[in-house]
């Protein structure tokens, strides 16, 4: 500790050697303000991110250049989301401590990455909009927004929280259920989060004892001599349940022509068959033809009726990838990011209709670039905990889509996986793609290090 007014560095008693000033009253507001960054650390470390902001502006509030709790501050806030509050605190570090300052590498790390710091910018544009659609009472557009944002930054709680807002106002209690246990994993003690869960967790208990109610409730008047009965509640068709009819149609459709159409044919061309081989017998009798000629007929018959059971095989594959298609698309509305991608890869899209094509186009981008996100950051868990095994497994499962994925870091975790399980080879062949994709980097050079290690040279 120094000296507030000189710099000397103050020893246990309460006057500074260097310029005689009692600091008896400084070493107490410096005390309060480390004791405060210390409860921050403890609730940090349990995923209190909101209680650990709340403690460090306490500590900042008696020592504001407390530069190692403004730096927490700054992580804290980086991991709810809020990027442009944590550039906000480690400016201000990097100006209070210009020197040996974890700031400044937090600092460089972003700004020597264009496409992070684009990424940010067009996450805070859309969340901005989504916020103008709310205020516009336009509820889809606002939705459609949002996810947009936690697919560019899945870690914005605040997005996540008006996300849920607008499922509750929908009525989307599942939806929105979902939605805040994906804030509360983020942050584990955040006010507005529990509130809103229980809201919804009141909600669902209320629409699950009155649904049987609103379905049997009716409402009824006379028109003329005629008494009419009409539902009290409507269900309104979204264009998400038109598109899952569609395409619920076209594999009934595909299905009715597989088991009744396909084996009417077979047996048609079977039938033929018979006939001709009974009609060649009778010519053979009458005409005395020549073995070689029934011998071809037979051949031809037999060619007609391999092509028609490999009709039959066609039309399997068909129903299977529309049966694909159909279960990527449900687990897609499910949230269940994995499954669908999974189901999507067994689709081929040679065998859909034109309809079903389209349904096709315009969900598997969608699904791929929320699948290879969803499979980064399972790696990057299984990875934290050391289960290396499962992170290479699921790290090679976003590789196998976007190889460059978080501007090359899926590659560098992948080659310390290897390292960690002393696999040599694969991991001297991921830092060799690292060194190569994303030369000058910090990655490259620690990468290039590994490299040159001893035990890589094995």
């Amino acid at each position: 500790m120094k000296c507030y007014n000189c710099g000397s560095v103050l020893d246990k008693e309460n006057i500074c050697v260097g310029c005689g000033v009692n600091v008896k009253i400084y070493k107490k507001i410096i005390m309060a303000s480390n004791t405060h960054y210390n409860e921050a650390l403890k609730k940090a470390q349990v995923r209190d991110l909101s209680g650990a902001a709340a403690s460090l502006k306490l500590s900042l509030r008696f020592y504001k250049m407390n530069t190692d709790a403004r730096n927490l501050l700054g992580l804290v806030y980086f991991e709810m989301g809020e990027t442009v509050a944590a550039l906000s605190e480690w400016v201000i570090s990097k100006n209070y401590q210009p020197r040996e300052n974890l700031a400044s590498r937090y600092l460089d790390e972003l700004q020597n990455n264009p496409s992070r710091l684009e990424s940010i910018n067009q996450t805070i544009k859309k969340y901005n909009q989504s916020l103008q659609y709310c205020r516009q009472d336009s509820r889809d557009l606002a939705v459609i927004q949002l996810k947009k944002v936690l697919s560019m930054n899945p870690k914005l709680v605040s997005a996540y929280q008006l996300l849920a807002l607008l499922y509750l106002e929908e009525r989307k209690y599942d939806a929105a259920q979902k939605a805040l246990h994906s804030a509360a994993k983020i942050d584990v003690n955040n006010m507005l989060t529990l509130r809103y869960l229980r809201e919804t967790k009141e909600a669902l208990k209320q629409n699950d004892t009155g649904r049987k109610s609103r379905k049997e409730a009716q409402i009824s008047y006379r028109s003329g001599n005629e008494t009419i009965i009409q539902p009290r509640y409507v269900k309104d068709t979204s264009v998400a349940h038109t598109m899952l009819n569609m395409v619920i149609g076209v594999v009934i459709g595909a299905a009715i022509t597989a088991f009744l159409i396909v084996p009417g044919v077979r047996r048609e061309m079977l039938n033929s068959a018979k006939s001709q081989v009974l009609e060649a017998n009778n010519t053979i009798a009458s005409r005395n033809q020549t073995i070689s000629t029934l011998e071809q007929q037979v051949e031809q018959l037999t060619a007609e009726v391999s092509r028609a059971q490999e009709s039959a095989v066609d039309w399997e594959s068909r129903i299977s990838s529309y049966e694909q298609l159909l279960q990527a698309y449900q687990k897609y509305t499910e949230e269940d990011i994995e499954a669908s991608g999974l189901a999507m890869a067994n689709v081929n899209a040679e065998y859909l209709s034109e309809a079903a094509k389209a349904v096709y186009e315009s969900i598997n981008a969608e699904i791929n670039a929320e699948y290879v996100r969803a499979m980064y950051e399972e790696g990057t868990a299984a990875y934290n905990s050391q289960d290396y095994e499962t992170a290479v497994a699921d790290f090679e499962k976003v590789i196998a889509i976007e190889e460059t994925y978080d501007n090359g870091n899926v590659l560098y975790y992948i080659a310390q996986c290897y390292r960690k399980l002393e696999d040599w080879e694969n991991a001297r062949i991921y830092y060799q793609k690292v060194v190569e994709l994303y030369p000058g980097s910090e990655r490259a050079n620690i990468a290039q290090n590994y490299l040159a290690s001893s035990e890589m040279q094995q």
